[in-house]
């Protein structure tokens, strides 16, 4: 795929995006503490007592009782708060870096806290509807990033992003080009693409909240489509 860099897109309503910035500090310091950065039992106990798990969400099962920390419909939102690895907290953090600051600033502060989270759950009962009964617990800030970059796709499919093309050389795009690539890859992978760790279907479940969320979502007079 690509690496996201930078975006010349300036932001015109807020002065700092700290909601974003704060989604970011919030996982990091997550991953960091509660999940000891990936490592060990822990980790593993906590995909388990804050990550969501089809089956429990769905309540055909129950989990032991030492891992039963939260109401099972918590699960929806703070699956998007764990990482299964550094490498998965870095890529979400890195999308989040380059493209929220510009959802916010279209949305403002507070409806975009709400858009974030709506998001994650979208991208999360995509994932449960499409592993129904599944044991298997989704982790990971993708299904909210998905629709943070479904949302700037909508609104600016001309704003040029500079990515790391073959792993190596910056090049400019424009994001309408390299999102939808990056969109139509998420979704060739759900329906034709073999098992895999990576939950596709969270991704799409967040791309759809996020491009119909920000239509309405939006600041008065914030255009579509650039």
């Amino acid at each position: 795929m690509f690496v996201p860099l930078y975006d010349h897109n300036r932001l015109d309503h807020v002065t700092r995006p700290y909601v974003n910035y704060a989604f970011i500090g919030l996982n990091v310091i997550i991953f960091a503490v509660l999940q000891r950065f990936g490592l060990g039992e822990t980790a593993t106990a906590s995909a388990y007592s804050h990550g969501l798990v089809p089956s429990v969400f769905f309540e055909i099962k129950e989990l032991p009782a030492e891992l039963q920390v939260l109401p099972d419909y918590v699960s929806i939102f703070t699956y998007a708060f764990l990482h299964g690895d550094f490498w998965h907290l870095s890529g979400n953090m890195l999308f989040l870096w380059v493209f929220g600051d510009n959802i916010e600033d279209a949305l403002g502060h507070v409806r975009y806290f709400f858009f974030y989270l709506l998001c994650a759950a979208a991208g999360g009962l995509f994932y449960t509807l499409a592993n129904f009964g599944s044991d298997v617990p989704l982790v990971g800030a993708s299904g909210a990033v998905a629709g943070v970059v479904g949302a700037y796709l909508v609104l600016h499919p001309k704003v040029m992003i500079w990515v790391l093309a073959l792993g190596r050389f910056p090049v400019p795009i424009p994001a309408g080009l390299v999102l939808g690539f990056w969109v139509g890859y998420q979704v060739f992978n759900a329906v034709f693409g073999p098992e895999s760790h990576i939950a596709w279907s969270a991704h799409i479940g967040g791309i759809l909240a996020g491009c119909l969320l920000v239509v309405f979502m939006r600041r008065r007079g914030v255009q579509l489509f650039d």
